[in-house]
């Protein structure tokens, strides 16, 4: 099996949970040496940017356990097996936050790294909201604020936002609005 220019000879599952699979491939490099080579591939998910109509977006604060610190996001989860990416975006929306939205719009996927890990993350905006009441899972414990886009932005350049997806979602939604030229 090959990928791209590198031959893959064997393939070795290291570690697998409802999350993440470890995999480890022995390879012959596109230097034709050989070698090993490790990948990641975790659950895909779903990032959202909602805006209320007064143009002020929703952001969450939350502690993330593998960085052990809190982390200012858009509203974001991960997609169930067969499960379509617009129903996960609307179900982590509610179940995060407590909004329901009547118009969405895809703005494409990302990848967190692509060197290592698989994890393809669709990006949503979402208008026409109502608070309904959250639904957090038992490991969730998440808060919500509204800021000013270009407060978002900010927050994006400031470091004081560095989840990769909720970057890439504001400056996104900023650049199309002509909050960044």
């Amino acid at each position: 099996m090959n990928r791209g220019p590198w031959e893959v000879t064997e393939t070795k599952q290291v570690y697998r949970d409802e999350f993440l699979e470890l995999n480890v491939d022995e390879v012959i490099r596109p230097d034709g040496n050989k070698g090993k080579y490790a990948t990641v591939n975790l659950k895909a998910g779903v990032a959202i940017l909602a805006i209320d109509a007064d143009g002020e977006v929703y952001l969450t604060k939350q502690h993330r356990y593998a960085i052990n610190a809190e982390s200012v996001e858009v509203v974001s989860g991960g997609i169930d097996d067969g499960e379509d990416p617009l129903a996960a975006a609307k179900k982590e929306l509610k179940e995060e936050i407590g909004i329901e939205a009547t118009q969405w719009r895809p703005l494409g996927a990302i990848n967190m790294d692509t060197s290592v890990i698989f994890c393809p993350l669709h990006l949503y905006v979402a208008k026409g909201l109502t608070e309904t009441g959250s639904q957090q899972e038992g490991t969730e414990d998440i808060r919500f604020f509204k800021v000013k886009l270009d407060a978002a932005v900010e927050l994006v350049q400031k470091n004081e936002i560095t989840h990769s997806a909720s970057c890439c979602l504001i400056l996104k939604v900023a650049l199309e609005s002509g909050t960044l030229s």
